[in-house]
C-alpha cells in the first residue's frame, strides 16, 4: 500500500493511529471544551480591582456605607472583586466600631470560594495534559508491536515495510503530546491569571481595612 504523508487528511491519520486514536479524540475534546469554559468563565468575570475600589473609596470617604454596600452587590454577578470587598463592607455599621480581624477574615473566606470557582476544572487539564501523552505512548507501543508482528510474518522484508509500521505507531504519540501540550500551556496561563487575582485582593483588602479601621475605629 502506497501512502505520502505530505497528503494525509486528520481523517486518515486518525485510521492509522489505531484504536488509540478513540480516547485521544476524547481527551482532544475535553480539553478544548475546559479550555474555552474557563476562558468565557474568567473572561465574564471581570477580575480588576482598580475601578472598583476608587469607587468605594469614595464612598466610604462621604460616609456612605450603606449606598457602597447596594452599589457592590449589583456587582457581585459579574466582579469577582465585587464579591471579596462586599463580603468585607457589609461587616461596617455606621456607629459601631469596626474590627480588623472580622473584617479580614470576612474578604479572606470570601476570596477563597471565588478562587476556588475559577480553579474549577483546573484538575481535569492537569490530569488530561498527564494522561494524553501516555495514552499516546501506549498507542506507539501497540502499533510498534503490530509492526514487528508484521516484518516477523513478512518473506521479504524491505526498509518500507520497516518505516511504514513505525511512523503509522508514532501518531498517536504526536496526538497525545499536542493535547498535553495544550492542557498545560492554558493550565499555567489559567493559574497565572488566578495567582493574580489573588495577590491583587490580598493586597486591596488589607489597604482598606487599615484605611476603614482608621476612619470607623477612632
Amino acid at each position: 500500500m502506497e501512502t505520502n504523508a505530505v497528503g494525509f487528511s486528520l481523517l486518515e491519520l486518525f485510521r492509522l493511529g489505531g484504536a488509540f486514536m478513540w480516547p485521544l479524540l476524547v481527551f482532544s475534546v475535553a480539553t478544548i471544551a475546559l479550555v474555552l469554559e474557563r476562558s468565557i468563565y474568567i473572561f465574564y468575570h471581570n477580575l480588576k480591582f482598580d475601578d472598583i475600589v476608587d469607587k468605594l473609596e469614595a464612598y466610604l470617604l462621604e460616609g456612605k456605607t450603606e449606598e457602597a454596600k447596594t452599589w457592590l452587590e449589583s456587582l457581585t454577578k459579574r466582579r469577582m472583586g465585587a464579591r471579596v470587598l462586599f463580603a468585607m463592607v457589609s461587616h461596617i455599621k455606621a456607629g459601631h466600631e469596626v474590627s480588623e480581624h472580622r473584617l479580614e477574615k470576612a474578604a479572606e473566606a470570601e476570596a477563597m470560594n471565588c478562587i476556588n470557582s475559577l480553579e474549577s476544572g483546573f484538575n481535569f487539564l492537569t490530569a488530561l495534559g498527564s494522561v494524553s501523552p501516555l495514552t499516546g505512548f501506549l498507542g506507539t507501543v501497540s502499533g510498534m508491536i503490530g509492526a514487528f508482528r508484521s516484518i516477523a510474518e513478512a518473506v521479504d522484508v524491505n526498509a518500507q515495510i520497516v518505516a511504514n509500521g513505525i511512523y503509522e505507531a508514532l501518531i498517536t504519540t504526536v496526538f497525545g503530546l499536542i493535547i498535553a501540550i495544550i492542557a498545560m500551556v492554558f493550565h499555567s496561563i489559567f493559574t497565572h491569571i488566578v495567582d493574580k487575582f489573588a495577590a491583587n485582593a490580598e493586597t486591596v483588602s488589607s489597604d482598606l481595612i487599615i484605611k476603614i479601621a482608621g476612619d470607623y475605629g477612632k
